[in-house]
């Protein structure tokens, strides 16, 4: 056991697989543990690098395994893939996790604090709960709709078309019952996702970063609180483009030859986080068109992008101006690209006007 210095584990439920090996990277342990025995296999094992998947549990194991003097590393399942062998089970899983995280370019996913999963799962429960509003607006409608009773679009109108349902004589009284009772299911879902909107707005005010982040124009409350907790340090990052591609917004790469082939975005990063920037990025176009008034790279990129793909561009510019204000504690200062503009524009008029 002394000469273990790497571990493998495939964890699940109840059951978890490891796989050793010494400093030359030969196999010295196969062993499953049930999650009782993981304590006393683990305290009395001389420290160790522990390899395991960024998945359900993972970070509370991390955190439980450092807790027992490992070093534990988090590894992203797309990332650990390659090295699993031909046949799929758990040993083999745990040898893959093993040889993963022997690779000297391995990227780890930062461990996260119970704060920062509380966070998150304040996020989560949001989605959650809109999630669940939609679709339960959605089936009212569905119904009503077979009963020819048609509503407007937009929340607001479901309420009313639930007053028309109940006063209809000519439904069955059956289905009255059952509009109901989809009724009480939608009127619940209003107080709990006011009181988690109300922890979220209470997490954006007090936390000074997220303040910060919320100060850019397309950028709201859900869009701070998201990079304020899903971003881990910035300053891993070597620049803001390499930050904008962590979340997935710079094209796709498929060159080859010398010959250099860009594609659509990669999507790659975090999909929630991806998605809140996009959508700010298209309230800040739409209210330019309608308004008329437009930055100046704004006026130019609409006038000859499509609204969509301008939205994404947004998108990237604003990740990197996130990502500037995170690493230098600065706060957003809209005129900075203005006076920037300004200034680039009167040198290159004094470059044409000057005498030759």
């Amino acid at each position: 056991m002394n000469e273990i210095t790497r571990i493998g584990m495939d964890t699940s439920k109840h059951l978890f697989q490891l796989h050793g090996v010494d400093a030359a990277g030969a196999t010295v342990l196969r062993r499953q543990l049930r999650r009782g025995q993981l304590e006393a296999f683990f305290t009395a094992l001389p420290p160790a690098r522990v390899v395991i998947e960024a998945c359900t549990g993972a970070h509370h194991l991390a955190r439980r395994l450092r807790s027992w003097g490992h070093e534990p590393r988090l590894i992203a399942p797309h990332r650990a893939k390659p090295y699993v062998g031909r046949n799929k089970n758990d040993a083999a899983d745990a040898a893959g996790l093993c040889e993963a995280g022997g690779r000297p370019g391995m990227r780890f996913v930062p461990e996260k604090s119970p704060e920062q999963q509380a966070r998150l799962m304040l996020m989560g429960v949001r989605a959650g709960l809109i999630r669940a509003r939609t679709q339960v607006a959605n089936a009212i409608r569905g119904y009503a709709a077979e009963f020819g009773l048609i509503a407007p679009k937009g929340l607001c109108r479901i309420e009313t078309l639930l007053e028309q349902v109940a006063g209809d004589p000519a439904l069955p009284p059956l289905a009255r019952k059952l509009f109901a009772l989809q009724g009480e299911q939608y009127a619940a879902l209003a107080p709990a996702l006011a009181k988690v909107e109300a922890e979220l707005e209470a997490f954006v005010r007090d936390d000074d970063l997220a303040r910060r982040l919320k100060a850019i124009p397309s950028v709201g409350p859900v869009g701070a609180a998201l990079l304020t907790i899903k971003t881990p340090d910035p300053r891993v990052f070597a620049s803001a483009r390499g930050f904008a591609a962590w979340m997935g917004a710079t094209p796709r790469d498929h060159s080859s030859g010398g010959k250099q082939r860009l594609g659509g975005i990669t999507r790659a990063g975090d999909e929630a986080l991806r998605a809140v920037l996009v959508a700010g990025a298209m309230a800040v176009i739409r209210q330019a068109l309608r308004s008329g008034k437009a930055s100046p790279w704004l006026a130019r990129m609409l006038a000859r992008k499509p609204v969509k793909l301008v939205a994404v561009a947004l998108a990237n510019k604003t990740a990197r101006i996130a990502w500037k204000i995170m690493v230098s504690g600065e706060r957003y200062d809209p005129t900075r690209a203005t006076t920037a503009t300004a200034a680039t524009t009167a040198a290159a008029t004094a470059t044409a006007t000057a005498p030759a």
